[in-house]
C-alpha cells in the first residue's frame, strides 16, 4: 500500500492522476515558447514598420499614432476594466449573511465554494478581458480622438442650430464614440453586478419576482441611473444628429439634414425625453434614500411610453397630416438647405451653367456651303480641341508590343494623358512605364525574384492627336534606354504601380538594366530609401514578418543589403498619410530630370450637415476601372471631399512628398496640426512639378455624380425631380457601365484659348438624348483651374446623347462598308473604338471617335479610321485631319486663330447692295432680327422660342442668298 499523500502510478506516468514533474516541464516550457513566438511576431512588426517609417523620413507618423493609440487603449481599457471590477467587488462586499439560505442558494452554493479559492482570480481575469476588448476597440478610434482635440473651425455655421460645421465633423462623431463606451461600461457592470448579487444572494428570483436586499437595490439603482443619465445625454446629441441624418426623402439620393417633421416634431420631442430622462435618472438615484423600486420604475415606464408616443407616434402623425397634404411647400425651406450644403461640401458653388442649343444654329448649316463659311468651321475646329486620337484605355497592348522589350516588363492596362512640349508647343500625349512583369522572368527563384530583376527601366510617351501611316504610335520617347536617358533623366522604375513584391538591393548579386543584342546591362541601387540589414535581428524579424526564413540566411545579402516593399505609389502614400484618401489612379510624370508619380489625395467626412451623401467606390466606378486603376475607399460614405493635398513618389528612391493644395480646407489644417512638418505648403511645388498637376479623375466623377441632381439650385425645381441627370454608359463597353471622364485641351465657349480640361457628358434619367456637357479646367498653372462648366442644352429640339452617336455612325452609310471593310481584312479580324469625344463648336457638338483594328498576326490594335459627326453629316477618314477636312474642307485660317463663339447672323452684302436691292435689305433685316431674338431665347431658356427664332433666321438667310444671286445676275 502507497503512503498517505502519494498516489499509485498510473499507465500514464503519474500518480493518484497527477502529472509528472517532466511533463508538467515541458507543459512550461512549449507555454513559454509560445508566448516568446507570439511575442517576437508581434515585436517584429511592429519593429519592421517602425524601421520603413523611419526610412521613408515619416518616423512622427508611426510614433503619432503608435503613442495615441497606446494612450486609448490604456485609458480607456483601465476605465472599463476599473468600471467592472469595481462593480463585482462592490457586489462581493455588499453581499448579505447566508444563514438562512432558501433552497435556490443551497443550489448555488457549490459555485460559491468553487469560486471561493480564486474570487481575486476571476475578479482580475474578468476586468482585464472586458479591459483588453474595450482597449483594443478605443484604439481604433484614433482618427476621431485627434480630430476632436485639434479641431479647426470652418467659420460655417449650420442652419438650423447655428454651430459652426466643425462640431459636427470633428467633435459629434466623438461625443458618440464616448457615448456609446459609457453604455458598454454601464451595461457591463450592470451585468456583472447582477450575477455577483444572485450568486451571494443579494438578488434572489422569487414567485412572483425578484427580490434584492437594500445594498443590492442601492447597487443596481445607482448603474440603471447612470445608464437612464447616458440616454438623457443620447436624446440631447440626437437633436444634432438630425443635421447629419439620412433620412428616407430622395433616399435614392442619400438625402442629409432636417426634414419638416424632424425641425417640428422631432426635434422638440427629443427636447422633451431629455428632460423626461433626467428627471427618471433623479429617481433613480433617489432608491440610495428611499430603498424602494416603486418610483423608479414608475418613471423608466412613462420615459417609455414617452418614447413611443412623442418620438414616433408624435412625427408619424405629423408628417401624414400636416407634411403629406402640402408636401412641397413644407418641405421647401429644408430642400433649399440641404441644397446649398451639398453644393458647398462637394465645392460646386462655383459651377458655371450655360444654356447651350447643341446643334448647328441655321446660320452655320446655311452657311456651310460656302468654301469661306467652311474654311472657318474648319479652323474653328482645331481652335476648339486637341482631339486625341490615340485612346489611353486601348492602345496599352500596342506599347506592348513595340516597346516591351522582353517579358519582364510590362506596361499598365490603362495608359496615363500628360501634357508634353514638343517644338514649343504644349499638346497631349500618353504615356507609360515600362515596369518588372515577374511572371515575365526566364526562371523563376527567389534570387531572380528579389535580388535579379528589382526594377523597370524607361518612360515611353507618344503623341495624343498623332499617328504613324501604320495606324501606331507615334512616340516620342521610346526604346532602350530610352529617348529621355540622353538628357540625364533617371529611367530606372523601382516604385510603380505593377511592382508589389520586395526586392533586396545593395548586395553582391548585380540587378539587370535591361538586355541589348544578347548582352545584359546591370546597375546596382543607390537610392536612399530601403531599410538595411545589417544587423541579424533586423533580418531576423523581416524573416517571420514576410514568412521567408531565407532573410535570415541568406549569403546573397551583404552587410550593405537594404530591403525594398511598399512600392506601389498608393501603398506608400496611405501609410505615410493614413487620415488621406487616395485617388485611384496615380500617372507618372517626367519631372526635371527624374520620373515621378502623382497621387492626387482627399479629405472626406461623413459628418458635414445638411449635405448629401454618396459612396465612393460606386461613383468613381466606370467602365475603365479595374484592378490596376481601381476605385478610391470601395465603401466608403462621404458628404464632404476636396482635393487637398497632392503627393509624388519618386519612382527611383521612392521618396514620397506631400504637397499642401486646397489652402483653405479646415479638415486639411487639422491633420497638419496633428503630423506637423509632414505636408510641404503649397508654394514648395517646384515649377517642372506644376506644369504636370491636374485636376483628379475621381474628384470629377464624384461632382459630377452630384451635379446630376444637384445642378437645380431651387428647392421647387429640385423636389419634382423632373431635372434629374445620369452619367451615360460608355457606348464602346460591352458592360453597362458608366463613361469615363476624358482628358483633353478644350476650348469652352466664352474661352479665349484651349486648356487642358475633364469632360464629361450627362443624359435625362432613363433616356438617351444628351443633357449636358461638362468640362473642369485640369491645368494646376490656370488661374481658372478647378472651374467646373456646364452648358445645359434644351428639351426641344433633342440633341443626341453618346449611345445615338455610336448607333449613328456605325449605321451610316459612309462609315458602315468601312467597319466592314475593316472587319473582313482579315479572318480574325476585331473593331474595337476608342474615347468617343464631345467638343462645343459653334452651337454645336462635334463627336470624334478613333476606330482600332487588330488584324491577323497583328495581336494589337492600329489606329484605322477617325470617324467625326456635326450636326446631320458624318464623315470617317484614315486620319483626323482627313475627316476634318472631309467634312468641313480644307482650312484655310491659322488653327491657333480666335474664332467667334457663333457665326454673324449673315454675311452681310455691300451696303450700296443692300439698299439697292429692298428685297436683299429685308432679309438681313429679318435675319439680323431672329438671331438676336434666338440669342434672348437663349439666354432665357426658352427653347421653344429659340427652336422658332432659329427657323426664322434660316428663311431669312436663304432669301438673303437667293437675292444676292439676283441682284448679281444683274450687275
Amino acid at each position: 500500500m502507497p503512503d498517505r499523500g502519494e498516489g499509485a502510478a498510473g499507465p500514464s506516468g503519474t500518480r493518484a492522476g497527477r502529472p509528472s514533474r517532466r511533463v508538467v516541464a515541458l507543459i512550461v516550457v512549449l507555454g513559454v515558447l509560445a508566448v516568446l513566438l507570439v511575442g517576437f511576431a508581434t515585436f517584429a512588426g511592429l519593429w519592421t514598420d517602425w524601421l520603413w517609417y523611419r526610412s521613408v523620413h515619416y518616423s512622427s507618423v508611426f510614433s503619432t499614432m503608435a503613442w495615441t493609440k497606446i494612450g486609448l487603449f490604456v485609458v480607456f481599457g483601465l476605465f472599463m476594466a476599473g468600471s467592472v471590477g469595481s462593480s463585482m467587488y462592490l457586489a462581493h462586499r455588499l453581499r448579505p449573511p447566508l444563514s438562512a439560505m432558501s433552497s435556490e442558494q443551497q443550489n448555488l452554493d457549490r459555485y460559491r465554494m468553487g469560486i471561493a479559492p480564486y474570487k481575486t482570480r476571476v475578479l482580475l481575469g474578468v476586468s482585464a478581458v472586458v479591459g483588453l476588448i474595450a482597449g483594443g476597440s478605443a484604439a481604433t478610434q484614433w482618427r476621431l480622438w485627434l480630430l476632436m482635440v485639434h479641431a479647426t473651425p470652418f467659420h460655417t455655421k449650420d442652419p438650423q442650430f447655428h454651430k459652426d460645421v466643425s462640431f459636427y465633423t470633428f467633435d459629434l462623431p466623438c461625443y458618440r464614440f464616448l457615448l456609446s463606451f459609457g453604455f458598454a461600461a454601464v451595461i457591463l457592470s450592470l451585468i456583472a453586478a447582477t450575477a455577483v448579487h444572485y450568486l451571494y444572494g443579494g438578488l434572489r428570483i422569487t414567485s412572483p419576482g425578484a427580490r434584492a436586499t437594500s445594498a443590492a437595490t442601492m447597487h443596481l439603482a445607482v448603474l440603471l441611473g447612470l445608464f437612464v443619465s447616458l440616454k438623457a445625454v443620447a436624446y440631447w446629441l440626437d437633436r444634432y444628429s438630425l443635421a447629419v441624418r439620412s433620412s428616407g426623402f430622395r433616399s435614392a439620393d442619400k438625402w442629409t439634414g432636417l426634414r419638416y417633421v424632424d425641425a417640428n416634431a422631432y426635434l422638440p420631442a427629443k427636447t422633451i425625453l431629455f428632460f423626461i430622462a433626467v428627471i427618471c435618472a433623479l429617481l433613480f438615484f433617489a432608491t440610495l434614500w428611499r430603498r424602494t423600486w416603486s418610483l423608479p420604475t414608475i418613471g423608466f415606464g412613462l420615459m417609455v411610453l414617452s418614447a413611443i408616443l412623442i418620438g414616433g407616434l408624435y412625427p408619424a402623425i405629423v408628417q401624414k397630416f400636416q407634411v403629406l397634404p402640402n408636401e412641397a411647400a413644407k418641405e421647401a425651406p429644408y430642400v433649399q438647405k440641404n441644397i446649398d450644403a451639398t453644393r458647398a461640401a462637394y465645392g460646386l458653388t462655383k459651377t458655371e451653367v450655360t444654356p447651350y442649343p447643341g446643334k448647328p444654329s441655321a446660320a452655320t448649316q446655311a452657311a456651310a456651303g460656302s468654301p469661306a463659311a467652311a474654311g472657318t468651321l474648319r479652323a474653328d475646329a482645331d481652335a476648339s480641341a486637341s482631339l486625341r486620337v490615340l485612346d489611353p484605355n486601348v492602345v496599352s497592348p500596342t506599347f506592348q508590343q513595340l516597346q516591351q522589350g522582353s517579358d519582364y516588363y510590362q506596361f499598365p492596362s490603362t495608359l496615363d494623358v500628360d501634357r508634353a512640349s514638343a517644338g514649343g508647343t504644349g499638346q497631349d500625349s500618353v504615356i507609360g512605364l515600362r515596369e518588372l512583369n515577374v511572371k515575365g522572368i526566364p526562371q523563376n527563384s527567389w534570387i531572380n525574384d528579389h535580388f535579379k530583376y528589382t526594377h523597370g527601366y524607361g518612360v515611353v510617351a507618344a503623341k495624343g492627336s498623332e499617328v504613324t501611316s501604320q495606324g501606331t504610335p507615334s512616340f516620342t520617347e521610346q526604346g532602350l534606354p530610352g529617348g529621355a536617358d540622353a538628357g540625364g533623366v533617371q529611367q530606372r522604375i523601382y516604385f510603380g504601380e505593377q511592382t508589389r513584391q520586395y526586392s533586396i538591393v545593395g548586395g553582391p548579386t548585380p540587378e539587370l538594366d535591361y538586355a541589348d543584342k544578347g548582352r545584359e546591362t546591370t546597375t546596382a541601387y543607390a537610392g536612399k530609401d530601403g531599410v538595411s540589414l545589417r544587423n541579424p535581428l533586423t533580418r531576423a524579424a523581416y524573416a517571420v514578418s514576410f514568412g521567408e526564413p531565407k532573410i535570415l540566411y541568406s549569403g546573397a545579402i551583404g552587410k550593405d543589403s537594404k530591403i525594398l516593399y511598399n512600392r506601389t505609389p498608393k501603398e506608400r502614400v496611405e501609410a505615410v498619410a493614413p487620415w488621406l484618401t487616395i485617388d485611384g489612379d496615380p500617372y507618372p510624370a517626367v519631372v526635371g530630370k527624374k520620373v515621378e508619380w502623382v497621387v492626387d489625395a482627399y479629405t472626406t467626412s461623413n459628418s458635414y450637415p445638411y449635405a448629401s451623401r454618396t459612396t465612393l467606390g460606386d461613383t468613381t466606378a466606370d467602365s475603365q476601372t479595374d484592378s490596376q486603376r481601381s476605385v478610391v475607399a470601395r465603401q466608403n460614405q462621404v458628404n464632404y471631399i476636396r482635393n487637398s493635398v497632392k503627393a509624388t513618389v519618386d519612382a527611383y528612391d521612392g521618396t514620397v512628398t506631400l504637397y499642401q493644395w486646397d489652402t483653405e480646407d479646415p479638415v486639411l489644417k487639422t491633420w497638419m496640426k496633428v503630423f506637423p512638418h509632414t505636408v510641404k505648403p503649397k508654394a514648395d511645388i517646384p515649377a517642372d512639378l506644376l506644369a504636370h498637376l491636374r485636376y483628379p479623375e475621381d474628384l470629377f466623377k464624384v461632382q459630377r455624380e452630384m451635379l446630376s441632381t444637384y445642378h437645380v439650385t431651387k428647392a421647387a425645381d429640385f423636389s419634382s425631380g423632373s431635372q434629374v441627370w445620369a452619367v451615360p454608359d460608355d457606348p464602346a463597353a460591352k458592360a453597362g457601365k458608366a463613361v469615363p471622364p476624358y482628358y483633353m485641351s478644350l476650348r469652352m465657349p466664352g474661352q479665349s484659348a484651349k486648356s487642358f480640361s475633364l469632360t464629361t457628358t450627362f443624359t435625362p434619367s432613363g433616356q438617351n438624348r444628351l443633357s449636358a456637357f461638362m468640362a473642369v479646367d485640369a491645368d494646376a498653372a490656370s488661374k481658372d483651374y478647378g472651374t467646373i462648366r456646364v452648358l445645359q442644352l434644351p428639351t426641344s429640339p433633342t440633341v443626341d446623347g453618346p449611345k445615338l452617336v455610336q448607333s449613328k455612325i456605325n449605321a451610316n452609310s459612309k462609315s458602315a462598308p468601312k467597319i466592314n471593310e475593316l472587319k473582313r481584312s482579315g479572318s480574325d479580324s476585331t473593331v474595337e473604338y476608342g474615347n468617343l469625344l464631345t467638343v462645343p463648336l459653334d452651337g454645336g457638338l462635334l463627336y470624334m471617335e478613333p476606330v482600332y483594328v487588330r488584324t491577323t498576326g497583328v495581336d494589337y490594335p492600329q489606329l484605322a479610321s477617325v470617324a467625326v459627326l456635326y450636326g446631320n453629316e458624318i464623315t470617317y477618314q484614315p486620319t483626323l485631319s482627313a475627316a476634318l477636312d472631309d467634312l468641313f474642307g480644307p482650312s484655310g485660317a491659322d488653327p491657333s486663330a480666335k474664332t467667334p463663339e457663333a457665326p454673324p447672323p449673315a454675311a452681310k452684302a455691300p451696303p450700296s447692295a443692300a439698299k439697292g436691292d429692298p428685297a436683299l435689305h429685308q432679309a438681313l433685316a429679318d435675319a439680323q432680327k431672329a438671331y438676336e431674338d434666338g440669342q434672348a431665347a437663349m439666354k432665357k431658356m426658352d427653347w421653344d422660342a429659340y427652336g422658332e427664332a432659329q427657323q426664322r433666321l434660316g428663311d431669312a438667310l436663304k432669301r438673303a442668298q437667293a437675292a444676292s444671286q439676283t441682284a448679281a445676275k444683274k450687275g
